[in-house]
């Protein structure tokens, strides 16, 4: 079977289990319809309000600067109108895409996969196949993905940068909202990185995430400088944002799946309320952008044009260079939130590559 025909095997077969999963009760007649084809708008439009808040429609092709695969991806039908997802379907969805897209980063990156525990916390230990002996004083902290109420990433983030990097990377089975919001993923992954400082030098260690693991590697670090421990040799910040009292332009523009899929229109409230809970949207640790960023260590950006974190990725990168951090910046086109994710996409063979070669040029100084 051809790469192409992989990618779209494997997208058929979670969007398949997705929607069986998502299969309501019969749906009451006044409740909003996926819009049809012909419904849908045909020309731009604009229009914006007295608040100034903008009313547009916009007819996007899919551009040819983006690989086949990702183009296919990008094409994929998803209605703009769905039923609600209970957190039980979304944790169980959300295990069976990853123990499927684990398999494939396996057969790329060969590893050794083990399930510990660190200052009492859930770990996956992932040592990469051929990891030489001078890689064996360093290692690779992963805060993993999924909005904070479940795991999307501790096998995708970590076992194609363990292989990329050839360094072992420690994943956080850090507790999840809403049965622990903030700050226990915070405590969870600052108590793994307080024990790794007792084997490991500091500037032997980078803490990296996506998404939700993104924002809690920024909320870490500004942790780590708050309690005066040393810092580590380098953040990844994939995806994320350090702001949760406002939101950014992107989180209005696109959803998970950028244009396609539904799509809330924003609010006032904090986001993700139930991971905030209580706390002030505002506290410099939950939203690090509060925070004084000074003397953090050299940080990479990474995020895409059709990605609802956009927003959130470049106002920290921003408050970040205006601190006099070393904060790079690299943005894919087209793409969606943490493509990365996806083993058969070109561009997250590239992505994995950029984070890798960053972590190690860092590590090696």
């Amino acid at each position: 079977m051809s790469p192409l025909s992989r990618h779209a095997a494997l997208l058929l077969l979670f969007t398949s289990a997705a929607l069986i999963a998502q299969q309501p009760a019969p749906t009451p007649a006044t409740a909003p319809q996926p819009t049809t084809a012909a419904e849908a708008p045909n020309r731009d439009t604009s229009y914006i309000d007295e608040q100034g808040t903008a009313h547009v429609t916009r007819v996007v092709p899919v551009p040819a600067t983006i690989s086949t695969q990702a183009q296919l991806m990008l094409g994929r039908a998803v209605p703009d109108q769905a039923p609600p997802q209970s957190l039980e379907e979304r944790r169980r969805l959300t295990d069976e895409y990853t123990a499927l897209v684990r398999k494939a980063w396996d057969r790329l990156c060969p590893n050794q996969l083990v399930e510990d525990k660190i200052a009492g916390v859930p770990v996956r230990i992932i040592t990469p196949a051929g990891e030489p002996e001078a890689n064996r004083d360093k290692v690779l902290l992963n805060l993993h993905g999924g909005g904070f109420n479940s795991d999307s990433g501790s096998y995708t983030e970590s076992i194609p940068i363990a292989g990329f990097t050839k360094i072992t990377v420690v994943a956080v089975l850090y507790r999840l909202a809403p049965e622990h919001p903030f700050p226990a993923a915070v405590d969870d992954s600052v108590a793994v990185y307080k024990e790794l400082l007792k084997t490991y030098k500091p500037d032997h260690i980078v803490i990296y995430g996506t998404s939700a693991g993104a924002d809690l590697t920024a909320e870490v670090a500004a942790r780590i400088k708050q309690l005066a421990l040393p810092m580590p040799a380098a953040l990844g910040i994939f995806s994320g944002m350090g702001d949760f009292a406002r939101n950014g332009d992107s989180i209005a523009l696109y959803g998970l799946r950028g244009f396609s899929g539904p799509l809330d229109p924003p609010t006032s409230q904090p986001h993700d309320g139930y991971y905030v809970g209580g706390t002030d949207a505002r506290d410099p640790i939950l939203s690090p952008i509060y925070s004084d960023l000074h003397g953090l260590p050299p940080s990479l950006f990474v995020t895409s044009t059709r990605d609802m974190l956009l927003s959130g990725t470049v106002n920290l990168h921003r408050a970040y260079v205006n601190a006099g951090v070393d904060a790079r910046l690299v943005v894919f086109d087209a793409l969606t939130h943490a493509f990365w994710y996806d083993p058969l996409l070109p561009e997250a063979q590239e992505a994995n590559h950029i984070m890798a070669d960053f972590f190690v040029k860092q590590l090696g100084k």
